[in-house]
Formats: C-alpha cells, sequence, structure tokens
C-alpha cells in the first residue's frame, strides 16, 4: 500500500522532474513549456499511482487485475497532447522534440508513481543532456539544413523572377518552389520562393542581395 506521505513525496519528485525539462522547452520559446510539462508529469505519476491502488483494492475480488492497465492509457493519450505540440510554419515543422519530450516525460511521471526513483531522475538527466549538449553539438559542428520562404514585392518587371533565384541559389542550397502572383493596376509583382539553406548567417547576406534587386520595394523571410 502506497501511504500518504509516499503519495505527496512522489508528486514533488514528478513535478521537480517535469520542471526540469519544461524549463528548458521554455527557453527554446516552444509551444508546451514550463507549466505543461510539470502537469504532464503530475498527471502521469497519480496515474501510475491510481491504477496501483486499484488493483491492490480490489484484489480479493479480481486477482488478476492490471496495476499497469490505466497508466498503459497514459502512454498511448499522450500523443494527443503531443500531437498539439507539433505545429507547420509554412513548409517547416517545428515541436518534434517537444512532442517527443512530452511523450518521455509522461513515462517518467508513470516510473516516478511506482517509485522508482533512480531510473525516473536518470531519465529526466539524460533528456535534459540530449536537448541541451546535443543543441550546441549541432549548432556548432553540424549546422543543419532548414527551410524558409521568402516573399518578395516589387515591381512587375521583365526578368524579375530570374534575378530573384539568382540571388536565392547564391546564398541557398536549392530552390524547391517559386509562385508568383501578379497585380496588374498596380504593377506589383509577389514573389514567394522556398529555399533550403544552411546556417542562420545565410538570413543576413540573403537580406543584403535581395535589397539590391532592381524594384524590389518589400521582402520577409519567414
Amino acid at each position: 500500500m502506497i501511504s500518504e506521505l509516499d503519495i505527496i513525496l512522489r508528486l514533488v519528485v514528478s513535478a521537480a522532474l517535469g520542471a526540469v525539462i519544461g524549463f528548458e522547452r521554455e527557453r527554446q520559446g516552444q509551444p508546451a513549456g514550463l507549466r505543461t510539462h510539470i502537469i504532464l508529469v503530475i498527471g502521469s505519476a497519480l496515474a501510475m499511482m491510481l491504477s496501483i491502488k486499484i488493483a491492490m483494492d480490489f484484489q480479493p475480488n479480481v486477482p488478476n487485475g492490471d496495476p499497469g492497465r490505466l497508466a498503459a492509457q497514459v502512454i498511448s493519450g499522450i500523443g494527443f497532447l503531443g500531437a498539439g505540440a507539433i505545429l507547420r510554419y509554412g513548409p517547416t515543422v517545428k515541436g518534434l522534440t517537444t512532442a517527443t519530450s512530452l511523450w518521455t516525460m509522461a513515462i517518467v511521471g508513470l516510473a516516478v508513481g511506482m517509485g522508482e526513483f533512480l531510473g525516473a531522475v536518470a531519465a529526466t538527466a539524460l533528456l535534459l543532456a540530449v536537448l541541451v549538449l546535443l543543441n550546441l553539438f549541432e549548432k556548432r559542428f553540424i549546422n543543419p539544413v532548414s527551410t524558409i520562404t521568402l516573399t518578395v514585392i516589387a515591381e512587375d518587371r521583365s526578368g524579375l523572377v530570374d534575378d530573384l533565384k539568382q540571388v536565392a541559389l547564391s546564398q541557398a542550397r536549392s530552390v524547391n518552389s517559386i509562385s508568383l502572383h501578379k497585380n496588374l493596376k498596380r504593377k506589383r509583382a509577389q514573389v514567394v520562393m522556398v529555399l533550403r539553406v544552411r546556417g542562420d548567417s545565410t538570413h543576413e547576406k540573403l537580406m543584403d542581395q535581395i535589397s539590391n534587386v532592381r524594384g524590389v520595394k518589400a521582402f520577409k523571410i519567414e
């Protein structure tokens, strides 16, 4: 039987572990941050303890009761919450890492609810190391390729798209798509290009060169 003091201890530990990962996600500006992770881990820990208590209380009548049945629903149900953390910005999908951290922390909460403090703390420490240290490693050594959307508003003229494409290819690895919208009355053209770039420094160089293209009135990089 889990004592009342033990229940409180496990809930406090689960809140602390959720706060560790939640704080890191909050610093990165992710949609699921400090409060979300804390509430999630507390809830999953409580679900695990409730699952154990139900199995123990009804053991005389249901000797084959499964104490992990209620907890198993947490693992599958957390997918809906994780899906809410995944956002689409044009051609780019963000939030996959946060969604997986939510799923992992839900299992950490289940471990705390079982009283497996060492495993829960170790898993949280490893997850924090992955989120922080590997993020620094990727930025310094891997320099990953990202997808951006360049929107340019310019005077409608012959050769505009070719000039913009030439500038884009001088900084980007590739141009995935180009769309063109013209306002015949105002003689304005809007060109939207989806580019694959490497490194944040590309943005500044691209902005400088786009500014020098003849007829450009405004542009935006997302």
